[in-house]
């Protein structure tokens, strides 16, 4: 099974055509033009090597979150900052939260880590609980926290986040936050921990342009930490020249478009509500998803089948631990988009 959504290449061979794809939580609002701009300016300077360093990108990030440019690093998406972080935390312990984004725990096990895991439990709306806290020891090399959690959508009370952060900073445990779909919460600021960054040495926050701004296929993220040694350390713990020239030019662009993100956060704020509506309506269990996708329960079986022959992507949570076959997440897309696969999704069922 694929272990993530957006392989519209596998649809393709299977069912033919493009799928109208609900699997993977990107912008319905596609590329901005000021970045596709940005990129085909870049493309003349392709024959050299991009900047090791993202300087130009770097300054303009620490400009919009009144950081140092020191304390950003960035990487070839997400995910590459992930493995980097777990080659320099290799052989340790570390504590995910289940069910959670797949690739923490894949680049863990990669580099010989000792994983251990919270249960995020459905009766508790899949929310992180104040029991995290004793599970919070000294040893733990590192926590993992998604925020909002993929695939659930759920944040943890800000509170609780602080203490968390302080009785990691108390066990000697970096927490690794992952705000990736932040910008996309109806409330950003107050989630966030970038606040903290400055008074914490053993907080490290995790960022994207994917998913806010559209450039899920150019491949590029971000992490923020006043810690430098353990950014020096990550930043040599891969190869080199990790984000292209066109990315780098991709990302600067999408920070000086003013209009993007405000124009996403408002569609998301409007569907998000309506879709949830939908799907209950149809007998699915919804989890009170808060981000830009909905985790939901339907019994029927095969439904990504069932959805794959008419057209619909649909991401299958089954390999989630702490899932089971009957979960799915779908992302929150257009008004039009959003009422043809829940017209597709009433066919089914």
């Amino acid at each position: 099974m694929m272990e993530h959504g957006g392989d519209w290449a596998g649809f393709q061979r299977e069912y033919g055509g493009v799928p109208l794809d609900f699997s993977a939580n990107v912008s319905p609002l596609g590329l901005p033009e000021g970045v596709r701009e940005a990129v085909d300016r870049a493309l003349g300077e392709a024959g050299w090597y991009p900047d090791p360093l993202c300087r130009v990108l770097r300054e303009k990030l620490g400009a919009c979150y009144g950081v140092p440019p020191e304390w950003i690093l960035c990487g070839c998406g997400a995910a590459d900052l992930i493995y980097r972080l777990a080659a320099v935390k290799r052989g340790g312990r570390a504590l995910l939260t289940a069910p959670a984004f797949s690739e923490y725990e894949n680049a863990l096990a990669l580099w010989g880590c000792q994983v251990s895991r919270f249960a995020l439990r459905e009766e508790t709306g899949f929310a992180v609980t104040e029991d995290i806290l004793s599970a919070v020891t000294p040893g733990l090399d590192l926590l993992f926290l998604c925020e909002p959690n993929n695939p659930t959508g759920r944040t943890t009370d800000r509170r609780l986040l602080d203490r968390i952060l302080e009785r990691c900073a108390q066990c000697g445990t970096l927490l690794a936050v992952d705000e990736c779909f932040n910008d996309l919460l109806d409330d950003p600021e107050g989630h966030t921990l970038l606040s903290q960054l400055p008074r914490r040495e053993n907080l490290l926050v995790l960022r994207a342009f994917t998913k806010s701004r559209g450039l899920a296929g150019l491949r590029l993220g971000y992490v923020l930490s006043r810690n430098r040694a353990l950014l020096e350390a990550m930043e040599h713990a891969g190869p080199p020249w990790a984000v292209s020239g066109p990315a780098q030019a991709a990302g600067i662009a999408a920070l000086e478009d003013g209009a993007y993100l405000p124009a996403l956060q408002e569609l998301v704020r409007r569907e998000r509500p309506r879709l949830a509506a939908g799907l209950a309506a149809l007998g699915c269990r919804v989890c009170p998803g808060e981000a830009n996708y909905l985790l939901f329960y339907c019994g029927v079986p095969d439904l990504p089948r069932k959805l794959g022959e008419r057209g619909v992507l649909l991401r299958d949570c089954s390999n989630y631990h702490g899932l089971y076959p009957g979960w799915y997440r779908a992302a929150v897309r257009g008004a039009e988009e959003n009422g043809a696969f829940l017209n597709i999704m009433k066919e089914v069922l």
